[in-house]
């Protein structure tokens, strides 16, 4: 369970860190120079955010794609920039190494109860893990691209927290549930975290031009697909040799 989940999660860290660079760092660094004010995509834009008090801590942001967030600032040498991009593929491999441990974790319960896991059913698990931890949390809490103004990040953590464990849940009853019951209470799981509603700011006034985050969101989602339906597969097919 534990070299399989490992393998895979690096693997698919890896893939997803390729991915993030390709697709979705060069709109990070575009946000950043927003954001900071090199670039302005209408007049005033920087004294808006200035009278705000508006203050982006990039280090400690999370792009929503299961990458670590790091200092991209546009003035970094090129030693800086290596250091940075290495952190980014280490901490994004780990991280897809600890969903790849909790995935391994879920086909031990689920063989528990008799079901047979595949490399066909992984796919489908790591589908489920992406709707869980990506796509419903984004339906309320977007990917937040650098320049943007958010609510408390205490509240927006909890939110996202029970998004998670609220859609895990309701996947896991329609997926599994023996009657018509448990599958309206997945449906009522699924459905609770955005009838409660994501906390968000009383006013918009960032510096990000919306169009690029709007690319930047569904970038980051289109990767943390590919990312997770490759830890799924991979997952599941090492989890069949094993077992066999």
């Amino acid at each position: 369970m534990l070299a399989g989940g490992l393998i895979a999660g690096f693997a698919a860290g890896l893939l997803a860190a390729l991915l993030h660079f390709a697709f979705v760092q060069e709109l990070i660094l575009l946000g950043e120079d927003y954001e900071t004010g090199a670039v302005v995509h209408f007049t005033g834009a920087g004294e808006a955010a200035e009278a705000t008090g508006h203050d982006h801590d990039v280090a400690g942001h999370d792009h929503g794609d299961g990458t670590a967030a790091h200092d991209h600032a546009g003035d970094a040498d090129e030693g800086s920039a290596l250091t940075r991009n290495a952190l980014t593929v280490l901490f994004t491999a780990l991280i897809y190494a600890s969903y790849g441990l909790i995935l391994v974790a879920g086909f031990a319960l689920a063989e528990h109860f008799g079901r047979a896991i595949s490399a066909r059913e992984g796919l489908l698990w790591g589908i489920a893990g992406f709707v869980a931890l990506q796509l419903a949390p984004a339906m309320g809490l977007a990917p937040e691209l650098p320049g943007s103004v958010a609510a408390d990040i205490t509240e927006r953590q909890i939110w996202w927290l029970g998004t998670v464990l609220a859609t895990a849940g309701g996947i896991a009853l329609l997926a599994y549930g023996a009657n018509v019951l448990t599958a309206l209470a997945g449906i009522a799981l699924l459905a609770a975290p955005h009838l409660i509603g994501a906390p968000h700011p009383e006013g918009f006034y960032g510096v990000a031009p919306p169009e690029v985050a709007g690319e930047f969101a569904a970038r980051v989602l289109g990767v943390g697909l590919v990312a997770w339906a490759a830890l799924g597969w991979l997952t599941g097919r090492l989890w069949a040799q094993d077992e066999a």
